[in-house]
């Protein structure tokens, strides 16, 4: 679903990524960690068609982000560490302005059932300036699975979220909305918070200094090896 194969973007003189190679199968979970600073913004961005790459190649869902951006984006669903939500509009209001950009069918319906799903049924009518950054966070992964999307990007979705915000996340994104057709959707989730990272994922790879230094493997899958082999990966970022 996701094959990205030494992928390279660069700002100035500044190089962002790297050479990252990966991939994620058809119903796979995948965590990229690593610290602020570690490209993995720049990284979704590249995947969900709104930036383009420097080198490199890369597929989502058998398409390419550069030359078939609208396909790709017809199915993916990307979750910003920022909402990006109309503040103006009410909870309801947005995604039914976001639905009839892709062509929701049974638009109304869907709306309900998401709102319903995020636990925002009574306030679907509140503008979305009145929401606390945890519902916000929840109604924008809404927005994200609205179009049903095979693939979901989802960019430091605990940024800025409190305990309780973050659990009830964890709620959501373990939601059997979060699956297509009866089978779990294709997801990437970019994180800091190992402990995020290792809470959802099978499979985790840390992503350091704009390429992926390490992805655990059957044989160091244990929480407490994850964490040894992410602290190695830190410090060697620090020796370059």
């Amino acid at each position: 679903m996701i094959e990205v194969c030494d992928l390279e973007k660069s700002f100035g003189v500044r190089q962002a990524l790297r050479g990252v190679s990966f991939s994620v199968g058809e119903g796979e979970l995948l965590a990229l960690v690593g610290p602020n600073g570690a490209g993995k913004t720049t990284l979704q961005r590249i995947l969900a068609a709104l930036s383009k790459p420097g080198g490199g190649s890369v597929r989502v869902a058998g398409f390419d982000p550069v030359v078939d951006a609208q396909e790709v984006r017809r199915r993916v669903g990307f979750l910003s560490h920022r909402p990006l939500l109309y503040e103006d509009l009410s909870g309801e209001e947005n995604l039914l302005f976001y639905g009839r950009m892709y062509g929701v069918a049974n638009l109304s319906q869907r709306t309900t059932s998401l709102l319903a799903r995020a636990g925002l049924a009574n306030r679907r009518d509140d503008l979305v300036r009145t929401y606390s950054r945890g519902m916000k966070q929840r109604l924008a992964i809404a927005r994200a699975l609205l179009h049903d999307p095979a693939v979901l990007l989802l960019d430091e979705p605990y940024a800025g979220l409190d305990r309780r915000a973050a659990e009830r996340l964890d709620a959501a994104l373990s939601d059997p909305v979060v699956t297509l057709g009866g089978r779990p959707r294709t997801v990437l989730m970019t994180t800091y918070n190992l402990e995020h990272g290792l809470s959802h994922s099978g499979r985790v790879a840390f992503l350091v200094a704009g390429t992926i230094a390490h992805e655990t493997g059957d044989e160091d899958r244990h929480p407490d090896r994850t964490r040894e082999l992410y602290e190695a990966a830190l410090a060697g970022q620090g020796e370059r």
